[in-house]
């Protein structure tokens, strides 16, 4: 399958939850090392508000894109989204990544009082919520008559610098969301599949898997999947000498194996100078060029950065 290649960006998932000093000078450390964004998860049971977080780092950092990755889209109705959305390019000058999804993690949703609706209805209700989004990023009157959100002549003042909008960044690892994400996104977030009770599926970090879902995307991108970014969160990164035994070692923690562990697209395992060359040989057959690791990997991962970025 032939794939765009694109320059590499990586990015870092803050998972700070303070105290304040500590989490504004991992902010300056990630900008310093070379990372080109920083993002924020929305969990209710971990970390920190989404939303509060990017307003904060729009004034504390300097040229690090600012993503959510990705908000809940249940869990906040879409003119609050495009109020804060507004406001967050505002007071960052232009570099919010506005990553919104359809929600997956039941556990959050029954602790809350939240219904966890089936998955085709949280889908449907998320490309109605990009869909109203993209008109309130007009700054013009918006009406809007929808089967789950209806606005009446609204104007929000705060328009975004980016226009039309800040980039979409829509991620998933089912079909249905993948297909959307090809519709609308400008970035797109590929994960591992959610079962039916909200759990990630683990043997669904397969290099065939990934294929399958890179497919997925340029069916409902069509003609535009060539301006589409391809996003891959590695949660797993070992910088190590020895790859083969730190592949084993995470074998027994997952239900792969040491082949499929070291073929797994979200999983980096090796010295620095394999990184490297795993990470080139997977944009090249999947397009991936967007990388994001979680924060505590971001020191041992600066030297990748250092050799790829904007390459």
């Amino acid at each position: 399958m032939a794939v765009a290649v694109k320059p590499f960006k990586f990015g870092v998932q803050s998972r700070g939850v303070g105290p304040r000093d500590a989490w504004l000078a991992s902010l300056r450390r990630i900008e310093a090392l070379g990372y080109s964004s920083v993002s924020w998860a929305d969990h209710f049971l971990s970390g920190l508000d989404p939303l509060a977080s990017l307003a904060a780092a729009a004034i504390a950092t300097e040229r690090l894109r600012l993503t959510s990755f990705v908000l809940d889209n249940d869990f906040r109705h879409p003119v609050v989204v495009a109020m804060a959305a507004g406001t967050i390019d505002m007071l960052s000058g232009g570099r919010l990544e506005l990553g919104i999804g359809a929600g997956w993690m039941k556990p959050e949703y029954t602790r809350s009082g939240i219904p966890f609706d089936p998955p085709g209805v949280r889908i449907a209700r998320l490309e109605e919520s990009l869909q109203l989004l993209t008109l309130l990023f007009t700054g013009e009157p918006v009406t809007f008559q929808g089967a789950f959100y209806q606005v009446d002549g609204l104007v929000l003042p705060p328009v975004p610098v980016q226009r039309p909008r800040p980039p979409f960044v829509i991620g998933g690892g089912s079909r249905k969301i993948l297909t959307l994400a090809g519709k609308y996104a400008d970035i797109v977030g590929i994960t591992n599949r959610a079962l039916p009770d909200g759990a990630k599926d683990l043997e669904d970090l397969t290099a065939e898997a990934m294929e399958r879902k890179v497919g997925w995307v340029r069916d409902g991108a069509g003609a535009r999947f060539p301006d589409i970014e391809l996003n891959m969160i590695c949660g797993r990164v070992v910088v190590t000498d020895d790859r083969e035994a730190a592949a084993a070692q995470l074998a027994g923690q997952l239900p792969l194996s040491v082949e499929q562990i070291l073929d797994a697209p979200a999983i980096l395992i090796g010295s620095v100078d394999e990184i490297v060359a795993t990470l080139k040989a997977r944009r090249e057959r999947f397009g991936v060029s967007n990388i994001v690791i979680v924060e505590p990997m971001m020191e041992a991962f600066a030297p990748v950065v250092a050799q790829l970025a904007g390459r």
